[in-house]
């Protein structure tokens, strides 16, 4: 079956002035429509780009744009972390889950979503392959739907699938998908993945993210038995873990032995991993993400991390103080998930340092930083130092159990200001 294709300079040309403009997210960033786009900025004035985090560079944030573009971002990368702290660009605090009812709900309508495809099936379904997420509301709502059309997409079962007729222009390409290697794990990393190990238990449900922890956690799972998986994205150490026959998700209450997730990033492996994979259910963020979906499934245990958590329990994963870094993200979706489930175990894992050598763990949050998960939320504290669970615990018995997997040099100041904080105060004699 043959389909029309035209050139990315000239299915950019839709796009007008004072427009709202999606990007596809993470792996399926449409980089050849978007260079097409920035190419365009001398016509262009106002154009609105509304992402998640997206792969590659992001010329659209330059300085020398800044007339014809602004980025409102539903997650900052570090792609356009500069832009966000400068001033440049715009961050909007909102859980994923909450995502696609922007489009939806017509909150922030869309003119243009700019998407990245697999070709069209011998019925004419193209799939949104690697990212689902928000990309699902966005081409069901926007006025017009350009893809780029790419045989090196996978084509992933599920809720990503998008019939020709839907979108306004194609556009062929031929790339490589971008590629996430692999991190060599430190001596510290590997401690915390074992710690966290330890408290999974056979027949759970997991979520997990991309990076040192949640790869480290991977690796020391090698021995547990019919793990699931439910997470708004998953990454290599997945595969792995379902070849070993460690995850067989044969527990799972909702999609039993099905893997869900709402977005990919890897490298090949993983890619080819999920062509054509019917074990593998890619869906959009607002099914992935609903607490209501995710406390189904049994034992879910959620693994996530923070730049910093102060000794009551307030978790930072989204700032630096007042420097935006990151986003809200799925963190409190999963956090609040996995405790509603029955047997479930919310975890935030981080090492108890910065690379600088500063704690993680504070008396007090930096100034201005933002509360991602809130302290009545958190239940178990992973550092390399070892587990504990604040469930239940006052205040002041979350301000010893934290300082106990601080790092050493740091516990005695964190004791003193919770003396200080929660200890009797004079003149408070009735």
């Amino acid at each position: 079956m043959r389909y029309r294709m035209i050139s990315a300079e000239e299915a950019v040309m839709s796009i007008k002035s004072g427009n709202r403009v999606f990007l596809h997210t993470a792996a399926a960033t449409p980089r050849r429509l978007i260079d097409a786009m920035v190419g365009r900025a001398g016509q262009l004035r106002n154009v609105e780009i509304v992402s998640l985090h997206t792969e590659g560079g992001a010329p659209y944030v330059s300085p020398e744009f800044q007339q014809s573009f602004r980025l409102n971002a539903f997650f900052v990368g570090k792609n356009v972390r500069s832009a966000v702290q400068c001033g440049d660009a715009d961050a909007i605090p909102i859980f994923l889950s909450d995502v696609p009812s922007m489009f939806y709900d017509n909150i922030m309508p869309l003119d243009v979503a700019l998407v990245h495809v697999s070709p069209p099936d011998r019925h004419g379904y193209c799939s949104l392959g690697v990212s689902v997420d928000a990309s699902r509301a966005a081409v069901h709502t926007a006025k017009h739907v350009i893809a780029q059309v790419n045989p090196n997409m996978p084509r992933t079962h599920g809720e990503g699938l998008l019939h020709v007729s839907k979108i306004d222009s194609m556009v062929e390409v031929d790339d490589p998908l971008p590629e996430v290697p692999r991190h060599e794990l430190s001596d510290v990393e590997r401690l915390i993945g074992q710690h966290v190990a330890s408290i999974v238990e056979d027949g759970a449900t997991l979520q997990m993210g991309i990076g040192a922890i949640p790869d480290a956690t991977l690796a020391a799972l090698t021995d547990h038995k019919d793990l699931g998986i439910h997470s708004e994205m998953f990454s290599d150490g997945v595969v792995e873990l379902v070849e070993k026959g460690v995850i067989t998700g044969r527990y799972k209450q909702t999609h039993n032995e099905i893997i869900v997730a709402s977005f990919l990033m890897g490298t090949k492996k993983l890619y080819d991993f999920v062509d054509d994979n019917p074990q593998v259910e890619m869906m959009g963020s607002d099914y992935v993400n609903d607490t209501r979906e995710i406390r189904k499934n049994p034992k879910v245990t959620a693994i996530n991390s923070a730049i910093e958590i102060d000794m009551t329990g307030q978790v930072c994963a989204d700032s630096i103080g007042i420097k935006h870094f990151s986003g809200v993200g799925g963190q409190m979706d999963f956090i609040r998930g996995a405790a509603l489930s029955p047997g479930g175990k919310p975890i935030i894992a981080l090492p108890s340092t910065t690379g600088r050598g500063e704690s993680r763990i504070v008396p007090q949050l930096k100034p201005g930083a933002g509360v991602v998960t809130t302290r009545a939320h958190v239940q178990y504290v992973v550092t390399e130092y070892g587990i504990v669970n604040l469930h239940g615990k006052n205040l002041r018995q979350r301000a010893e159990e934290l300082a106990s997997i601080a790092h050493p040099d740091f516990r005695e100041e964190i004791l003193r200001r919770a003396h200080d904080l929660f200890g009797r105060k004079s003149g408070c004699d009735s």
